[in-house]
This record gives structure tokens, C-alpha cells and sequence, in this order.
């Protein structure tokens, strides 16, 4: 008797073993299926920097095209390309740029666009004399906006929004000359004035939103143009507690969602201009690298826009 008492125990401490086994197997096939996941995103925009800095015309823009392509691909995107062509008036050469666009579930007639620039800036103009004339790595300019969109599509395949959405990773945003506003946003603007199809409602621009000191006041030219879709964005930061998202304007910053706005599609920036803070300056620095970046700045970013999407109205 003492022997099947015995042998009962055995066979029930390991049918509870592997069931514990089993369920946390499946509780994290379901975790990385079903949230978004900060360190995934954390990995896309060391893999972009991975390539090294990332102008047009340069090996790792090429290389990073390639790569970006791909990961919109396997997320379940229909992916299209819309290459341009730009003159270089400072080097004479003619260069070749491409926005790359991923539409998800393209049966949706309503529909919105989420947008970053992938291209990084061929100088550090903004650093110390010597570093001038040196190519920035781009890990918050460039790649931290396209990292949260890569890990977002792939949320957005195995959670159906509401809507349908299209993101779009611009071109060409930082190769102008400073004080010569026309000079930048190329790939915005070329898309703006060929546009293929693509009518949202409204768009999201998100550039320089990895800072690991993330704090993203309201962008001046944002709250000027679409002021209620600030207020919903700040709403939706408000109901997932999120502390990054502060309530004032502190900087107007020309970027890629000037360019929509004056094409009619309504847009706002969601951008930390102060990287890392209001003392200290790595924008368009050799410093922007991606150890001043950080998974819970990603974290922060895109539960941030889950909330908003799966909030709108169909």
C-alpha cells in the first residue's frame, strides 16, 4: 500500500511539474506574441546603429535599407519602396534616397499614418571642431523612432487595431544644411508631392524618443497645427501612467510633421529635444550612441501609442 501511495505521489509531483512547465512556456510564447517588448525594440535600434552611420549614399544606409525592409516584411506588412533621387550641391553628386512604406491591413478605409526618419546625419556639426566633418552613428536621431515603429508593426500583426495603419520611415530628414530649412525633410516632402494613395487621418511622427533621461514636453509647431491630437496622445499617456510625457510646450522643431501639415495632413512630433537634457547636448554629436539610450524609454513610447490606437474609433 505504502509503495502505490508512493507511486501516486511520484506520477502527481511530475504531471505538476510539467503543467507548471507548460504554462509558463506558454505564458511566455503569449507574452512575446501578444505586448509590445521595450528590449526588442531596444535591439532594433542597436541593429540599425550596428551598420554604422547611416547618410545616403553610404554602405550602411544601403545595408540598413535592406534590413528595414525585411523586418516590415516579417511583421505582415505590404511593403512598397518609393526611391528618389537628390542632388548634392556641396559634394556635386547625385544620391540616391528611399522612403520605405508598410501598409497593415489595407482593407481598412480609415486609416492613420505613423512615420520616423531612418537616414542619419552625414556631419556632426553640432560637436567640437575636429568631429565636424565626421558622420553621427544616429542610435536617438534616426534609429530610436524606427526601432518603437519596428516593434509596434509587429504588435499591430498579432493584435488587430481598429483602424488601419501606415508607417512610413522617411528619407533623407537630416542631410540639409543648417539655417537652410528647405535643404532638410527631403523624403517627407518627396512624399507628400508623390504620394501613393495613402490618406490618413492624421499622422504621428516620433524622432528621438529613446534618450534613457526621456522627457517629451509638447512640440511647439504640434500643439499650433493638430492641438486636439496632442491632447489625445498626453490623455492616452495619462491613462497608461506613463511620467515621460510632460504637459508644456518647451521647444518649436522643424521636422518631418511640418512638411504633412502644410500638405494637409494633420501631424504632431513626438520628440525629446533635450538629449539628454536641457544642459547637456548630443543631438547631432558623435555622443548619439546607443548606450545614452534605453529599453524603458522604448517601453514608455509605445505603450504611450497602444493605448491611443486601440482607443480610436473604427
Amino acid at each position: 500500500m505504502k509503495e502505490i501511495r508512493n507511486l501516486i505521489a511520484d506520477v502527481l509531483m511530475t504531471f505538476i511539474h510539467f503543467s507548471g512547465i507548460l504554462i509558463l512556456v506558454m505564458g511566455i510564447n503569449l507574452c512575446q506574441a501578444g505586448g509590445y517588448d521595450g528590449n526588442r525594440a531596444y535591439q532594433f535600434l542597436v541593429d540599425q546603429t550596428n551598420f554604422g552611420p547611416r547618410a545616403p549614399g553610404t554602405s550602411g544606409h544601403a545595408a540598413c535599407l535592406e534590413y528595414l525592409a525585411e523586418k516590415l516584411e516579417n511583421s505582415g506588412a505590404a511593403v512598397s519602396r518609393q526611391p528618389f533621387m537628390h542632388y548634392d550641391t556641396e559634394t556635386g553628386q547625385t544620391i540616391t534616397m528611399t522612403n520605405l512604406i508598410g501598409s497593415f491591413y489595407p482593407d481598412k478605409m480609415n486609416r492613420i499614418l505613423l512615420c520616423a526618419h531612418w537616414d542619419t546625419r552625414p556631419f556632426a556639426d553640432q560637436d567640437r571642431i575636429a568631429n565636424r566633418d565626421k558622420p553621427i552613428l544616429g542610435a536617438n536621431d534616426g534609429a530610436s523612432g524606427v526601432a518603437a515603429l519596428l516593434e509596434l508593426a509587429l504588435y499591430i500583426q498579432v493584435n488587430e487595431p481598429p483602424v488601419g495603419i501606415d508607417i512610413i520611415f522617411f528619407d533623407g530628414e537630416d542631410s540639409g544644411k543648417e539655417g537652410d530649412l528647405d535643404s532638410y525633410c527631403l523624403g517627407s516632402r518627396y512624399f507628400t508631392l508623390n504620394n501613393q494613395g495613402i490618406f490618413p487621418r492624421f499622422a504621428i511622427l516620433l524622432d528621438m524618443i529613446g534618450d534613457a533621461q526621456l522627457q517629451i514636453a509638447k512640440e511647439g509647431n504640434s500643439q499650433q497645427y493638430a492641438p486636439d491630437l496632442v491632447d489625445r496622445v498626453w490623455e492616452a499617456a495619462e491613462n497608461t501612467g506613463t511620467q515621460q510625457f510632460l504637459p508644456e510646450v518647451r521647444h518649436y522643431v522643424f521636422d518631418d510633421h511640418v512638411i504633412l501639415n502644410e500638405a494637409g495632413i494633420p501631424a504632431i512630433d513626438i520628440i525629446d529635444f533635450e538629449y539628454p537634457d536641457a544642459s547637456h547636448r548630443y543631438w547631432h554629436t558623435l555622443q548619439d550612441t546607443a548606450d545614452k539610450c534605453s529599453p524603458e524609454s522604448l517601453q514608455a513610447v509605445g505603450n504611450v501609442l497602444a493605448e491611443f490606437i486601440y482607443n480610436l474609433e473604427p
